[in-house]
């Protein structure tokens, strides 16, 4: 393996000698916009899942569906992007994505009924699906090493923002339009951004013209499908009941099928991969994590997403049942964390690439590891001031760690992985996400049962349950302090996996 010789992390690099040409500026520009329009589209369903029961004379368990279809659609687009940037190229892919997205958004909007809204949803993943590997990508291929981290610090606003701004946003609609409001609101903004971007947007990188692998794409379906529709149902109905323990058995037959069936086809799509890398013609190109910084990279961010995700599906549930808190409140709370997260992003860019990796990742796993058992101590009775501070700071945490994983991970890679790369770490996202949320519903559950048997009150048996989830993600946080002393910022050159 050819290495490029790593900066170590402590020594400043040398100061900038080329910037983004404008027109190239102007694309990272109308991608963030995009991606910002995404993401918040999709943060403000959780708000509106009430609504729609009440609207659509639907069950919680029908409900559920308006984000599992959204989930699975992403599992099993997100890995053929890498292809698809390669063989179709930016601007296609720009105008193919928000195309998808502004039709489900429509959909959305027309819909009668429940059945059209789920697949409303299903054509929104689509679009969604590819525009964060595009960004990545695009801003990989055309930013110099020396100002990646600051252009990667604008991602993380968006990715910090746009959580941040949804919820509320949703809720003041809901509460004064009704829930088609939502995507009346979304997609004007969506079609602007698809107009100017088609007027704007260029090609950047290399195309290639392999052809697609039909059973590869099959193979990842059922793979990343299957495994995220299992994850899925641990935590399905685990909030307690009757209606979640009268139907135990069918939940656990499902889970255990849909993992079985995902399991072997992610080996048999493996497989197909590293055959097809040979000749260059893979669906998603595996020797991306033959570069040790990559992979070491992804293992961390892989981590951190768990725990993350989880905390943040867990804590609502905390401050709503254990602590009494309205909905409204319990986004106020959440919401500096959130801002604080997006406004570090540019700052913790240039940090970046100043001084490299372990003056940011070592800090950020020792506050988030710390910050983790503080959550797991947590009670009823927490100050709500308290709580504010500790999720503010989690998230500060936190923030000192994405950005330095999303660009070191793809900076150690060759031109031509780029896009394979960028698929990587948004499939690793969605899988290690959704298998956060579903343990950690899954332990909060059963503390709360268990409190409950005990005698205990209510809120107690929540903030019971609660602790308990959140002392297994400050747990499985642990080895990301062992990581962060490992990951080292690439150098101007990048390391080249064997064979490519």
């Amino acid at each position: 393996m050819a290495h490029a010789a790593p900066t170590t992390g402590s020594l400043p690099t040398s100061p900038p000698t080329d910037a983004v040409a404008r027109g190239d500026n102007r694309v990272i520009w109308l991608l963030l916009a995009a991606a910002f329009v995404a993401i918040l589209n999709e943060t403000t369903m959780g708000v509106a899942i009430p609504h729609l029961i009440v609207d659509l004379g639907i069950t919680a368990v029908d409900a559920q569906w308006l984000t599992t279809a959204f989930m699975l659609t992403m599992a099993v687009v997100i890995p053929t992007t890498g292809f698809l940037l390669q063989r179709f190229g930016t601007r296609a892919s720009f105008i193919a994505a928000m195309s998808l997205f502004s039709a489900g958004t429509l959909v959305a909007l027309l819909s009668p009924g429940f059945p059209l809204l789920v697949v409303a949803r299903v054509i929104q993943a689509s679009g969604t699906a590819i525009m964060m590997p595009l960004l990545m990508t695009t801003l990989m291929t055309i930013v110099p090493p020396h100002a990646r981290g600051r252009m990667m610090g604008r991602v993380s606003v968006v990715m910090a923002l746009a959580p941040a701004i949804g919820p509320t946003m949703a809720g003041l609609v809901l509460d004064t339009l009704g829930w088609r409001w939502i995507f009346a609101i979304v997609l004007p903004i969506a079609l602007v951004s698809l107009a100017v971007g088609a007027r704007w947007i260029h090609d950047v990188g290399e195309r290639s013209h392999a052809r697609i692998d039909v059973l590869s794409i099959v193979l990842s379906a059922f793979g990343f499908g299957g495994i995220v529709f299992g994850l899925s149902q641990i935590g399905a109905g685990a909030h307690g009941g009757d209606a979640a323990a009268s139907s135990a058995s069918l939940a656990t037959t499902t889970l255990i099928a849909s993992l079985s069936v995902g399991v072997a086809a992610l080996a048999l799509f493996v497989w197909r991969q590293v055959v097809l890398q040979r000749t260059g013609s893979a669906l998603l190109d595996l020797r991306v994590f033959r570069i040790p910084t990559f992979a070491l990279s992804v293992a961390q961010f892989a981590v951190l997403s768990l725990a993350f995700f989880g905390t943040i599906t867990v804590l609502p549930l905390f401050l709503q049942n254990a602590v009494g808190l309205s909905a409204l409140d319990t986004g106020l709370v959440v919401l500096p964390g959130a801002l604080a997260m997006g406004l570090a992003g540019p700052f913790i860019g240039r940090i970046y690439d100043r001084w490299g990796t372990r003056v940011l990742l070592v800090p950020a796993a020792l506050l988030t590891v710390a910050l983790l058992w503080v959550f797991a101590s947590l009670t009823e009775t927490t100050p709500v001031w308290e709580l504010v501070v500790i999720q503010t700071l989690l998230s500060l945490g936190l923030a000192l760690a994405f950005t330095p994983l999303f660009t070191a991970s793809l900076g150690s890679l060759p031109v031509s992985l780029y896009s394979h790369g960028s698929a990587v770490v948004s499939t690793v996202q969605q899988v290690a996400g959704a298998a956060g949320i579903a343990v950690m519903i899954t332990i909060m559950n059963a503390g709360f049962v268990s409190a409950q048997a005990a005698g205990a009150a209510t809120p107690v048996s929540w903030a019971e349950g609660a602790r308990t989830a959140f002392l297994f993600a400050a747990i499985a946080a642990i080895p990301t302090i062992v990581g962060a002393f490992l990951i080292r910022k690439p150098a101007d050159g990048v390391e080249v996996p064997p064979g490519h």
